[in-house]
């Protein structure tokens, strides 16, 4: 008597999927999956390029979007953001080889008019915030690695030019930020490639983080994009 070859629907893989672990969990994602539930935005704008890029980035990386340790945001017919959660990078940096911790804080013009890099993020009355700064130590260097970023260059601001509501709100939190997700990609360039922090992404054209970025949770409308775009672009 012949056996059957049908599969149960749980052994049933799906083509487009992709498996992976992010620590301890294994992940699965399909593009329908990223669309139905991970896209922060317009999910009816994503495009498959871009889809297909966040997946790929998420399984490079061992990244758990359900976790929220990776989003894809999509505002109107600008390109798609990646952003990777901010437990992500401080998981990330922990387990770096050789990772041996930092200083970072901001750089003033003090009320004597001199420029101060200070640590932290504390700025005074009459002083000027003018950026933010970052040593990252790892074990086999002699000295730590280090990144200086401009206030000026990294400010979010709105289409009209008015700064945005998390930068005019916490300015020095924000350029600190971007100087220690810049000064990790140095010190740990395959460890953190193709990953971009809320507040890097937030000084560009995009308006503010969506909600789900902030903590809040907000159902998006599925859908469809055909599978063979999808086939065709994981296909290379």
């Amino acid at each position: 008597m012949a056996i059957g070859n049908k599969l149960t629907k749980q052994e049933q893989r799906n083509p487009l999927e992709i498996k992976f672990m992010a620590g301890a969990e294994e992940v699965k994602l399909t593009p329908d999956t990223v669309k139905r539930y991970l896209v922060s935005g317009d999910p009816s704008n994503v495009t498959a390029q871009e889809v297909v890029m966040f997946m790929n980035l998420c399984k490079f990386q061992h990244l758990n979007p359900f976790l929220k340790e990776a989003y894809l945001i999509k505002y109107g017919s600008q390109p798609a953001t990646i952003v990777t959660g901010k437990s992500a990078l401080e998981k990330r940096a922990a387990r770096c080889e050789g990772y041996r911790g930092f200083k970072a804080g901001v750089i003033v013009i003090n009320t004597a008019g001199e420029l101060e890099n200070r640590t932290g993020t504390l700025v005074l009355s009459g002083e000027e915030l003018v950026g933010g700064w970052c040593d990252v130590y790892v074990e086999r260097f002699t000295e730590p690695v280090s990144v200086t970023v401009s206030l000026e260059e990294y400010i979010g601001r709105k289409k009209d030019g008015s700064v945005n509501s998390q930068w005019s709100g916490k300015p020095a939190t924000m350029i600190r930020k971007v100087a220690k997700m810049q000064a990790l990609r140095e010190a740990f360039p395959e460890d953190f490639a193709g990953m971009y922090s809320a507040e890097e992404i937030d000084s560009g054209e995009l308006p503010e983080m969506p909600p789900e970025v902030t903590g809040e949770v907000i159902d998006v409308p599925a859908t469809e994009v055909p599978a063979d775009d999808f086939a065709s672009i994981m296909e290379g």
